[in-house]
């Protein structure tokens, strides 16, 4: 269990140590779901800088030289991969295409797709990267690259990807995720308990409209504030959870799962 926070400040709504104030306080709430490590992406001269570092999320203080449109962060609960090597934190930079990808869930078929996709062995160990392999070998960064990477791994997950253009992609699996659009700048975090805690703490008391997303939603923003909407198969997610409950004796008459919602119906 991780986390993933971030801003989009699409209409220059604030100053860059108001974004440092407003970074700290999502991602020391953002300790809950995970202290082992704590980074955050964002676009500096055309290019990804990725801050991270292998502590809980109250014991950094993120620095920002410019003023960054967007910023995406992610605390860490290791699952796999050491964390004390930094190269295993989130997020993970594409040195191929330039971007960055954090990830809160387990990939648990990481190593199956290195083999039968032919991929490089690379010295980071946590599972997640294979998402960040998986779009490098399409050459490319849209849409399609990214269905086609969610449509592969097997597990639990929510991406969240960051281009080198300052375009920013949330890809909704069956993790949870809280998007508000506050009409000049977006703020999201995994959980609404965990975004609504931090809102006070910032006094943000602006009205906001909530970004709603289900299972297999992707959502790309750029750093105009402009959402272009896809999706992908959940066809494996939907056989994950059917295996799971077959597991624990759910599977007999009159017990369905409804992936979408994320929730049980008997």
């Amino acid at each position: 269990m991780c986390c993933l926070f971030g801003l989009v400040d699409y209409k220059n709504c604030f100053t860059i140590r108001q974004k440092e104030k407003l970074i700290r306080a999502l991602s020391v709430e953002c300790e809950e779901r995970g202290t082992d490590a704590t980074g955050v992406a964002y676009v500096e001269k055309g290019g990804i800088k990725i801050c991270k570092k292998p502590l809980p999320a109250h014991k950094i203080k993120f620095k920002f030289r410019s003023n960054p449109k967007i910023i995406m962060g992610h605390t860490r609960m290791t699952t796999q991969g050491d964390e004390k090597f930094n190269y295993n934190n989130h997020p993970f930079l594409s040195e191929k295409l330039n971007f960055a990808l954090a990830h809160n869930g387990v990939i648990y078929n990481d190593r199956d797709l290195r083999k039968s996709e032919n991929l490089p062995k690379t010295k980071i160990e946590t599972d997640s990267f294979i998402a960040v392999q998986l779009i490098e070998q399409k050459g490319a960064l849209d849409f399609k690259t990214i269905a086609n990477m969610a449509e592969k791994v097997l597990g639990s997950f929510c991406f969240t990807i960051l281009s080198k253009e300052n375009e920013f992609y949330i890809v909704k699996g069956d993790n949870p995720m809280a998007v508000y659009d506050f009409g000049g700048f977006y703020i999201y975090a995994s959980t609404k308990e965990i975004l609504n805690k931090a809102l006070i703490k910032l006094g943000i008391k602006m009205p906001y409209d909530e970004i709603k997303l289900s299972c297999g939603d992707m959502l790309k923003i750029d750093e105009r504030g402009e959402i272009e909407k896809g999706s992908f198969d959940i066809t494996n997610i939907l056989l994950k959870e059917y295996q799971y409950l077959r597991g624990y004796g759910f599977g007999g008459r009159g017990y369905s799962f409804c992936g979408i919602c994320d929730e049980s119906v008997f």
